[in-house]
């Protein structure tokens, strides 16, 4: 029998995310650490549209690119919030999670051989999918010392005559990283000057925790050369409501929706409802999480100080990436043997690419309960290691 497969998927590696909370799943007592999914419920205004939008009977197919009444509120935020007008007949579509836009853009805008720059650590779609579209992902290697911000000189570093797009993701899982206006200010001119297209990934868009998130796409000649795409899973508690969208110029948008089209048929059509109430009526519930995952986030930073955790402080997302650089151990090393010995699951950093190593990736979208459980358990591990305990 001929070889069933594709021999470009079986190359792609699995989720390097994934290892540790499927052990997790089947260890009494364990504490994870690593999922980047709130704990909070989905507000209830939202649920109750869902709800509603059932009783209705309003189970058909929407159009392909997604709800007018969905789009039209999502132009209004990305205005009120971004400062960034989008029409929303031509340049919104609307997705199954950022995930599904983060393909749909690759693909509907590489041709085989154009290099895609990812800056790394960073989530684990953009090199995937990036293969899968026939592209060639260029990694960036970004630098603790530069608190994993992307810089002019890195850049420039990658750029070549088949650089094509630059993946820009921030604020930034794993590290928190968040690119400032200042920070863009710098690149800005580089993109231009290389006639460069950016996928800007600002699912974390709202998580932001020393002022407000600037976007790529309001600087003057980027909004004609981003494609800005963003969800409802982080900042609405609606992770499995499968919700994103994608806004950018007409051109990309009417090729992204083709293959939205023949893969998928449009997003689902009671979490498109939903939506609309989140972003109608859920700046309130956006500010009340964003301020609880700002106290968790102090707590950690003032808990791995006392225990001697190495971090830089992160200023976005749900996400701490302490160094474990001084115990002498492999970042998987390091997480496998806390798994077994203390039932703390975390992610080594090198599941977000090889300049993640000697780093860990902390979830802190978790109560402060389980954080202080689980901060205790670590601290005994880290004693053990430095022959304190």
């Amino acid at each position: 029998m001929r070889n069933p497969l594709s021999e470009k998927i079986v190359s792609i590696p699995p989720s390097g995310i994934r290892k540790f909370f499927d052990i997790v799943s089947e260890m009494e007592g364990a504490i994870s650490l690593g999922v980047g999914e709130p704990d909070f419920e989905t507000p209830w205004h939202i649920r109750e549209e869902g709800i509603y939008s059932l009783e209705k009977g309003r189970t058909f197919y929407t159009s392909n690119a997604g709800l007018k009444e969905l789009k039209i509120e999502i132009c209004k935020y990305l205005q009120r919030r971004c400062n960034v007008a989008y029409d929303y007949n031509t340049e919104v579509t609307v997705t199954v999670g950022g995930s599904e836009a983060i393909d749909i853009a690759l693909r509907a805008m590489l041709d085989p051989g154009d290099e895609v720059l990812i800056p790394q650590p960073s989530y684990v779609s953009y090199v995937p999918c990036t293969v899968l579209a026939d592209g060639v992902p260029v990694v960036i290697e970004l630098e603790e010392k530069d608190q994993f911000k992307l810089t002019k000189e890195k850049l420039l570093e990658k750029i070549t005559p088949k650089t094509k797009i630059l993946v820009l993701p921030f604020p930034n899982n794993p590290t928190g990283a968040v690119m400032t206006r200042e920070d863009l200010a710098e690149i800005v001119p580089v993109i231009i000057e290389n006639d460069l297209f950016v996928i800007s990934d600002e699912i974390y868009s709202e998580l932001t925790y020393n002022g407000d998130h600037v976007t790529i796409a309001s600087f003057p000649g980027m909004k004609e050369r981003t494609i800005l795409i963003n969800g409802f899973s982080k900042s609405y508690a609606m992770t499995g409501w499968r919700l994103g969208y994608a806004a950018g110029p007409a051109e990309i948008l009417k090729q992204m929706i083709k293959i939205h089209q023949f893969a998928i048929m449009c997003a689902p059509t009671t979490s498109q409802y939903a939506a609309v109430s989140a972003l109608r009526d859920g700046d309130e519930d956006v500010r009340t999480m964003r301020e609880s995952y700002n106290q968790r986030r102090r707590y950690l930073m003032n808990a791995f100080e006392e225990m001697g955790l190495d971090c830089f402080e992160p200023h976005g997302a749900f996400y701490m990436f302490p160094s474990i650089k001084r115990f002498g151990m492999t970042s998987d090393e390091f997480a496998t043997r806390l798994l077994k010995e203390e039932k703390v699951a975390v992610v080594p950093g090198t599941a977000f690419g090889d300049s993640g190593e000697g780093f860990l990736r902390i979830s802190y979208a978790y109560s402060l309960e389980d954080l202080k459980r689980a901060l205790a358990r670590i601290e005994n591990f880290i004693k053990r290691l430095d022959g304190k305990a």
